[in-house]
């Protein structure tokens, strides 16, 4: 294998993790609502308890990732996933629905995008935006993957074989593509990165950093913004009168868009520096709350809306690994970003709580403004910094 197709085979790999350990969760609970009978909150603390774990390790993964282990955790983090989802279809009581998802959490950290971006940084260093950028344009399908298959075999055969299928996908197929994939890579490593990673940073010294600061603060807020809308974008869509056919068309319009935006991304190639980038993507995460306000008046604006939020979601992806890169030394990237990813996992924790407390008190009126208020405080995070 070469290392072109070693890059789209950690694509493919990435795609089936996500389909796998993270999606699932929203592909099935439908399925749980109606076959297990336990309260709603223990079906939501599945999902929130597995970002609380993977929050909590991202440091330490970051670190191991920064010291050459990354095809290690590539190649063990799906085997993890698989026992996760093993023991969510054969322990079907509460307590074995938490562990799982608690397992699932480590198998995120361990071999989704941060780890996976942190060996391409390494091997590729300030060039890996493009290759980050193929791996992300797969990556995105995952949802198109997930949500019909799930629904097709659990309708048919019930959730838990839709869980084992999960099982098998992971281990027959993510497994071995993913650390062939990653080995190749490794391989090309430079030999000075290899020796720089000897050396560690204190976390301290990190997060003290004011451009650490900024570049946390700026993507926490974007994460309030994308999910605070984009968890509540159906009940929204009912209580501003847009027929359920309209609202489910447009929903599915976010992972295409996704796509799309990294597309163009990846054609304006070196034209377009990251900066630029960034600001063009916070334009667009400006104008989408914008546009939802007015589709109760005009449907056809639920589209833009949902579009304008999946491309912008979706180029944040690619630049957040670059921008941690660029600006706070590759030498580290790591530490650094798996102490960058906490308050975007909190911040994505905390939307669902917090937008449906906003839908309750204020309707959908009040989850927009809010999250348009939350893009002009990300704007205002990267304008004062000059």
């Amino acid at each position: 294998m070469n290392e072109r197709a070693a890059v789209w085979a950690l694509a493919f790999g990435q795609m089936l993790g996500y389909a796998c350990f993270f999606y699932i969760f929203a592909a099935l609970i439908l399925y749980w609502q109606q076959g297990l009978d336990w309260p709603h909150w223990v079906l939501a603390a599945g999902p929130t308890l597995a970002i609380g774990v993977s929050a909590v390790l991202a440091p330490l993964i970051g670190r191991l990732v920064d010291r050459g282990h990354a095809v290690a955790l590539l190649t063990a983090g799906p085997v993890v996933g698989a026992a996760a989802l093993a023991v969510l279809a054969v322990w079907v009581h509460p307590v074995g629905y938490l562990l799982a998802w608690a397992a699932l959490g480590t198998a995120q950290a361990m071999c989704l995008y941060d780890v996976c971006f942190g060996l391409l940084v390494r091997r590729h260093g300030a060039e890996a935006r493009e290759t980050i950028t193929k791996v992300t344009l797969v990556a995105g399908l995952a949802s198109t993957l997930a949500f019909p298959a799930g629904a097709a075999m659990a309708e048919r055969w019930g959730w838990q074989v839709a869980v084992w299928v999960g099982v098998f996908a992971a281990l027959a197929v993510m497994l071995p593509v993913q650390a062939a994939g990653a080995r190749v890579v490794a391989r090309g490593v430079p030999e000075a990165v290899r020796d720089r990673a000897r050396v560690a940073i204190p976390w301290r010294e990190i997060v003290l950093e004011r451009r650490f600061l900024r570049l946390a603060l700026l993507f926490s807020l974007i994460n309030l913004n994308h999910w605070t809308l984009i968890n509540f974008m159906r009940p929204m869509f009912d209580g501003m009168g847009i027929a359920a056919g309209i609202a489910v068309a447009a929903a599915a319009t976010v992972g295409p868009a996704q796509v799309a935006g990294r597309l163009v991304l990846m054609g304006a190639g070196g034209r377009m520096g990251s900066l630029a980038a960034l600001w063009v993507t916070l334009g667009v995460i400006l104008v989408a709350p914008v546009l939802l306000w007015f589709s109760s008046g005009l449907h056809a604006l639920a589209f833009g809306f949902a579009a304008m939020q999946g491309a912008g979601m979706g180029i944040i992806t690619i630049l957040r690994p670059v921008l941690v890169a660029e600006r706070l030394g590759q030498e580290r990237y790591g530490a650094t970003s798996g102490l960058m990813a906490i308050p975007g996992l909190v911040a994505m924790a905390a939307s669902a709580p917090l937008g449906a407390g906003l839908l309750a008190f204020g309707g959908p009126w009040l989850v927009i403004a809010v999250a348009f208020g939350f893009a002009v405080a990300a704007v205002w995070a990267v304008a004062s910094e000059g």
